[in-house]
């Protein structure tokens, strides 16, 4: 690439809407930014936030919502001319959230246009931010699969999420699938960093546009020199604050740029000595925030319910305890009283006729004696009896409050998802309708891989694709797959397996014909390949830990011999 020091950049043809980002009129298409994969760093001072700033200026001026993911609480000056919905864990925020929110966050951005800073500055435990962030990046990636709506995501320090050393944790793996397949439906994606050696170079990479602001590090210039070449690698270390190499794929050069100074105030400057007056801040409409609160509330009520389950259950633990120690003694009483029985009727047998009269006396308070302590000993044995019957009805009921506790948990989720599918079917979600409901959605996603695995890429195949569907068009694959059918879980696991292979081109994982079917396990998936593999539609083979699966094109052979040999069963018993 070449170097270009001035001029307006040249949006893609056909695309008019663009975002100036520096004084000299260098700007940005904003559907690039908007779907497509960013990458801003540069160390600290150097301008890389307010590059971010400048930008998302840029698109709030025109109307278009952002998400921001601010990991230090330093976008909140945007507030100061747009209205924001500033959501987090602090005090400041318009209201504090959890993992709970997160598709009505979503829900907001997409359906309702409205601009979020998501600031997880404030968030003690690290695992309860990345939860957050990884339900909102899943729910905007499921309702962008519908809306087809251009929303950019743009996410601080995102080398804590996707490091390039060591593994990714959910979050970073929902990060990462955005980046690569958000376009397509329109869910766009920019990181930011100080520090490029320490983000996953597959992410930087694959990135439609990056801007580098000064960076000084030799691991960090390294990353410089293995994306733009040694000539600017040598340059980035000196670059001003603000000025960056800005490089696009719409463009075939490098061009340098000074970007312009963010017009709101500058929530994350490095503090001085004088006094830093905060201006006033916009917010959204207060029905946004009672629909959060809404959540809240909800959220507090099922906690509060949690922990009256939980204090039941310690109560009953108690007692429990308590019974069984009543029960203990009454069984050592039980054990003296029979043994005490015992040795009073010994002494009867044992005595001389020389006592007799004595002896007479103490052989009735002896017997008395004992018919008192059968009595008891019966009623102790009664009262053991019940004893048992209490532990034993206690035990249920300890564990029919460990599966409510379960079922509270999930009773809104699941009810929610009942309507929607009601919803989108045209059927009313009541107990008669229950088995009709399900019924319909097992024939719509059927027919939907069905439909896949015959049809994709209809128009221009590949020579793979090709293949593929001439296998599974042979009579006898055909009715080798109906059979796999009869065995598997679900017909439309079957389709949805075979679907997903002729969709890639080439074998694919149980996670991939997991995210096809769109389902969140692959318990099914399995249930699918193994009932194929049987009937040697596919094959499996495992690589560096993990399982792919692919059509066995070579095996039709089998496949037919086994047709013939069921044609031939079938006429003998027809016989």
């Amino acid at each position: 690439m070449s170097m270009d020091t001035g001029g307006n950049d040249t949006p893609p043809p056909g695309e008019e809407r663009t975002l100036t980002i520096s004084q000299d009129g260098t700007s940005l298409p904003v559907v690039e930014v908007l779907t497509g994969r960013g990458f801003i760093t540069g160390k600290s001072g150097a301008g890389k936030s307010n590059s971010a700033s400048v930008i998302a200026e840029e698109l709030l001026e025109q109307g278009f919502p952002l998400l921001i993911v601010d990991v230090d609480g330093e976008y909140y000056g945007l507030k100061e001319q747009y209205e924001m919905l500033h959501v987090g864990a602090d005090e400041e925020c318009d209201l504090q959230v959890s993992e709970e929110h997160a598709a009505k966050i979503a829900e907001l951005a997409l359906d309702e246009n409205v601009p979020i800073i998501l600031d997880v500055s404030g968030y003690l435990d690290s695992s309860v931010a990345e939860n957050l962030i990884r339900g909102v990046a899943q729910r905007l990636f499921a309702l962008e699969k519908k809306r087809k709506k251009p929303f950019l995501m743009l996410v601080e320090e995102i080398h804590e999420y996707i490091p390039e050393g060591g593994g990714l944790n959910e979050c970073g793996q929902m990060l990462i699938k955005v980046a690569k397949r958000g376009r397509k439906h329109g869910l766009g994606l920019c990181g930011l960093s100080q520090r490029p050696a320490d983000v996953k170079k597959d992410f930087i990479t694959q990135c439609d546009w990056l801007v580098w602001h000064r960076l000084t590090w030799d691991n960090d210039t390294a990353a410089v020199r293995r994306v733009l070449g040694s000539d600017y690698a040598d340059t980035v270390q000196e670059l001003d604050d603000g000025e960056a190499f800005l490089m696009t794929d719409w463009n075939d050069f490098i061009k340098r740029v000074q970007f312009k100074r963010k017009s709101t105030f500058d929530a994350g400057a490095t503090p001085g000595l004088n006094d830093i007056e905060r201006p006033n801040l916009k917010s959204v409409s207060g029905d946004i925030v009672d629909e959060l609160e809404a959540i809240s509330k909800r959220e507090q009520k099922r906690r509060d319910r949690v922990a009256q389950l939980e204090q039941k259950l310690e109560q009953r633990d108690d007692q429990i305890e308590e019974l069984r120690s009543e029960l203990e003694q009454a069984q050592d009483v039980t054990k003296l009283a029979d043994q005490f029985s015992e040795a009073l009727a010994q002494v009867d047998t044992s005595t001389g006729g020389d006592v007799k009269a004595t002896l007479e006396e103490l052989r009735e308070e002896k017997n008395e004696t004992i018919r008192k302590l059968r009595t008891e000993n019966e009623r102790l044995r009664s009262k053991n009896k019940e004893l048992e019957e209490r532990i034993s009805t206690l035990n249920e009921e300890v564990e029919a409050s460990y599966q409510f506790k379960q079922f509270e948990a999930n009773v809104n989720e699941a009810t929610e998802a009942y309507q929607r599918l009601g919803d989108a079917l045209g059927i009313e979600p009541n107990a008669d309708n229950a088995e009709r409901l399900r019924e319909r959605i097992d024939e719509l996603e059927s027919e939907l891989a069905a439909t896949r695995a015959s049809n994709y890429d209809a128009d221009q195949p590949s020579e793979e694709i090709q293949t593929y569907r001439e296998f599974i068009s042979n009579d006898a694959v055909r009715d080798a797959i109906e059979i796999a059918k009869e065995s598997a879980s679900s017909p439309r696991y079957v389709d949805g397996t075979i679907g997903c292979i002729i969709e890639h081109g080439e074998p694919v994982t149980y996670e991939d014909i997991a995210d096809h079917l769109n389902i969140s396990t692959t318990s099914h998936v399995g249930s699918a390949v193994n009932a194929l593999a049987a009937e040697d539609v596919v094959k499996k083979e495992t690589r560096s830990s993990r399982t792919y699966v692919d059509l066995a094109i070579d095996d039709i052979s089998e496949i037919r011999k086994r047709s013939r040999r069921r044609e031939e069963a079938e006429e003998l018993v027809g016989v």
